[in-house]
């Protein structure tokens, strides 16, 4: 229709219309609407007739003497200007798209609802994206490949920046595990890779940015180190999974596109909410928003069944999710590691331990192990726990499934009892 229209009356249609848009949402006066357009008062109550009769049409032409099918009535527009202006205010178009449908109960396009923010003035007018770019199919099973990374971004909208650390399925776009920490790094990202293996299976491959938790790069720009391995790409390539490095935003468009989502809705659903503390806001993120997520953007994968494969039992994966360092014992059968002396008790696998080269492993908890081989020669809790603490939680800790079968299982928990933290 707006075909037949010279330019300058299109212009003008467009300017009326913004301007009535921002006196319907309430920002400015009608009085004051006819002021910005250079007409009288009569004439402004009667575009706002014709608005209300004909919708966007009667902006254009008031000879057809029809309503237009696609009119939206003044009272229900006013009522979403208003909703989004008192109460989603910060909440991008999709999101309050969502909103309107399955909490208030309107249905309508999302395209009004586009052209309506925009013309009001409560939203940016949209702009043209890059140069076209070739998209990359998605894998055709769930598990084949699993995206991760990590978001900076004020979440809790209180002027502080921390990190949500998220892990997704290429195939589906199904959300796994999300959590909200101050820092990206090693312990935070093998505490989301754990819980999505715990809960689903080993994966294929893992495809992520080239952080230096994720990968060593000798040179800056030059391809990641396949000879040195970080933590992350240890514990990766213990599990069999193909670790993959992304070389450009672009090439990880998937994951800058979800955190981009992220980042448009969660910290508005906190607010709803009144959730200030990272505490409150895992718990909701962990219980309820990976469903609300899920429901809204999963897509059918491309083939039916899974890649996944179960966690074989011979694997402990509280000795792959850690960080692993290798010490040589004291001649006091003691062990230096960070700032600490760790005791090593008697054992009935040797008399001493001195020069013996063992293996530390550093626990996502906080708590220190050390493994001879396959035996644990013993179990120390984090150094900010006090003594009582420790006598507290023994119970606790003696529960832990561990793959010592050589020791005396009493004998194993007296070591854990009795054995000497001692700081430096």
């Amino acid at each position: 229709m707006h075909a037949y229209y010279p330019e300058p009356a299109l212009e003008r249609a467009m300017k009326v219309q913004e301007v009535i848009l921002r006196a319907i949402s309430g920002q400015i006066l009608w009085m004051e609407a006819a002021e910005i357009l250079g007409i009288t008062d009569r004439q402004m109550r009667r575009h706002k007739k014709r608005y209300e009769e004909y919708g966007y049409d009667g902006l254009y032409d008031r000879r057809k003497k029809m309503p237009s099918p696609k009119r939206m009535p003044l009272k229900k527009a006013e009522k979403i200007l208003k909703l989004y202006r008192e109460k989603y205010f910060d909440f991008n178009i999709s999101h309050f798209y969502d909103k309107l449908r399955g909490e208030h109960n309107i249905k309508i396009s999302y395209n009004w609802v586009r052209l309506a923010l925009e013309g009001a003035g409560l939203i940016k007018k949209r702009t043209r994206h890059d140069k076209h770019r070739k998209r990359r199919p998605r894998k055709p099973l769930i598990g084949m490949m699993i995206h991760m990374d990590g978001s900076p971004h004020d979440w809790l909208s209180n002027g502080t920046m921390c990190d949500l650390v998220h892990a997704y399925d290429d195939a589906n776009n199904k959300l796994y595990d999300i959590e909200l920490v101050k820092e990206e790094d090693t312990v935070t990202c093998m505490r989301v890779l754990r819980a999505t293996v715990e809960k689903n299976g080993i994966f294929c491959s893992l495809y992520t940015d080239r952080a230096s938790h994720f990968f060593l790069t000798k040179k800056a720009g030059e391809d990641v180190s396949k000879d040195t391995l970080t933590q992350i790409g240890r514990a990766m390539q213990e599990l069999g999974i193909q670790f993959i490095p992304g070389y450009s935003p672009q090439a990880r468009g998937r994951s800058e596109r979800l955190n981009k989502t992220l980042q448009g809705r969660i910290p508005q659903e906190l607010r709803l909410r009144g959730i200030k503390t990272m505490s409150e806001a895992n718990k909701y993120l962990k219980t309820k928003y990976i469903k609300e997520y899920n429901k809204r953007f999963m897509r059918k994968p491309e083939q039916k069944g899974t890649a996944f494969i179960p966690v074989p039992k011979t694997i402990d994966l509280d000795k792959i999710f850690c960080s692993k360092h290798e010490r040589t014992v004291n001649n006091d059968n003691t062990i230096s590691f960070k700032n600490r002396i760790l005791q090593i008790g008697p054992s009935e696998l040797r008399v001493s331990f001195a020069k013996c080269k063992v293996i530390v492993y550093e626990h996502l908890d906080g708590s220190i192990s050390i493994g001879y081989g396959p035996h644990m020669l013993g179990y120390y809790l984090p150094k900010s726990l006090s003594t009582y603490q420790h006598y507290k939680q023994k119970e606790k800790v003696a529960k832990r499934k561990r793959t010592t079968t050589t020791f005396n299982q009493k004998r194993t928990h007296h070591l854990l009892e009795t054995a000497d933290i001692l700081t430096c």
